[in-house]
């Protein structure tokens, strides 16, 4: 009895399917896909994956707790604002002014002890060590060279890359920035095993210095110059110059690729919200801690000054076809964040789920969010999240109080 077509056809569709099973086996195994595993596995970043990576302490070798106001303890957030923590799964949030914690509140299951991704965050904390390395004579200024720290980029078109340019993220390199997307350069950096390798991918494509292009791959080069000037892994170099300096109250955690035990300097500093606050309140003292001066009081000036001298091509508004003029970059500086909200000028530091630390110095305060997810709508003149209006509303409140 002849096969019928239906038969065939079933036939050749299991036929294919196993063809398509096997194929991805075979992808999925081989070694350079070992992120892609770990990206189906996983999924988007979460805020608690520290345990996925290996990791290497950043040492607080002179703890020293915060102070806190008399009425800490009945302080909350005002009720408006409930609906919304709980929307976009805010874990913690403090509110210190005049150096003291004036509200410190918590959720799901979190505490002041509870470590949470900086994703992002990490970035300023890297750019304070370029600082740090700065006044220790390892690194001789924001305008050298690139390439004599990694020989791999030099110049394109006659420019020649410097660390200013990976500081403002004008370098002019060829690095997708998306966490959604599975082969994107960041999912592989993000669950990757290898990040100098991944860095040697990066190739110069225009002209340094000139245009505001946000890289993930910027900042990690900036790990790497780190390392090489130093001698140091960059967690040692943190533990010396800032972690403990600031007196953080316990180690921090900065995960690693499995490869060449490398700090994923892009992001992925892992601490509590109560140490997270001291990053804030040194942007706030200039640099200071306790008298001592731990970064350049003139470097955290222009970390936290927008680099305007950079072209910046705004995000099309929905309905908007044709693209907008370029215009100066307001609103980015040394790897830090700057906002204009209600008339303040406010430096900050932000990760992908809503991870915040805003600094306020006309209210001698600092405003630290941690959370699981942020807005997906955009400020597009501004470059923020507008979730970013809803904790800073909720911090000046508890300020205004």
């Amino acid at each position: 009895m002849k096969p019928t077509t239906e038969t065939l056809v079933k036939k050749a569709a299991s036929f294919l399917l196993i063809l398509v099973l096997v194929g991805c086996a075979i992808f999925l195994s081989l070694p350079s896909n070992y992120y892609v595993r770990k990206a189906l596995l996983h999924r988007m970043p979460k805020i608690d994956q520290y345990t996925i990576f290996e990791n290497r302490l950043v040492k607080a070798d002179d703890p020293h707790p915060w102070e806190f106001a008399q009425d800490v303890e009945t302080k909350v957030i005002a009720p408006q604002f409930e609906e919304d923590f709980e929307k976009y799964k805010t874990v913690g949030f403090i509110v210190i002014q005049h150096n003291k914690v004036i509200l410190e509140q918590y959720w799901d299951n979190y505490s002041p002890l509870s470590l949470s991704n900086s994703f992002s965050m990490s970035k300023s904390l890297v750019s304070l060590l370029v600082g740090c390395a700065i006044t220790d004579g390892k690194i001789k200024s924001v305008n050298q060279p690139v390439s004599d720290f990694l020989p791999e980029w030099t110049s394109f078109d006659g420019k020649v890359l410097t660390i200013k340019d990976l500081l403002t993220m004008s370098a002019g390199v060829d690095w997708e920035e998306s966490h959604s997307t599975l082969f994107s350069k960041t999912t592989e950096a993000y669950y990757g095993r290898d990040l100098w390798g991944l860095t040697q991918t990066e190739k110069l494509i225009e002209k340094p210095g000139v245009r505001f292009n946000y890289q993930s791959g910027v900042s990690q080069m900036l790990a790497f110059i780190l390392q090489k000037a130093t001698g140091k892994n960059i967690s040692t170099y943190a533990s010396e110059k800032i972690w403990t300096p600031i007196q953080a109250e316990e180690d921090a955690m900065w995960s690693l690729d499995k490869k060449n035990g490398m700090e994923k300097g892009y992001c992925c500093f892992n601490t509590n919200a109560r140490d997270f606050a001291r990053l804030g309140q040194l942007i706030l003292n200039k640099g200071s801690w306790d008298g001592v001066q731990v970064v350049d009081s003139n470097y955290i000036r222009e970390a936290t000054t927008p680099a305007t001298w950079l072209k910046f091509t705004r995000q099309l508004l929905p309905g908007e076809t044709s693209p907008r003029p370029d215009v100066p970059c307001t609103f980015y500086g040394y790897q830090f964040w700057i906002v204009n909200y209600q008339g303040l000028k406010i430096p900050y530091t932000r990760g992908i789920l809503g991870q915040y630390i805003f600094v306020i110095p006309q209210l001698d305060a600092v405003i630290v969010r941690l959370g699981k997810d942020r807005d997906k709508e955009y400020n597009v003149e501004q470059e923020y999240t507008k979730d970013l209006e809803i904790w800073l509303k909720a911090g000046l409140e508890v300020i205004n109080r």
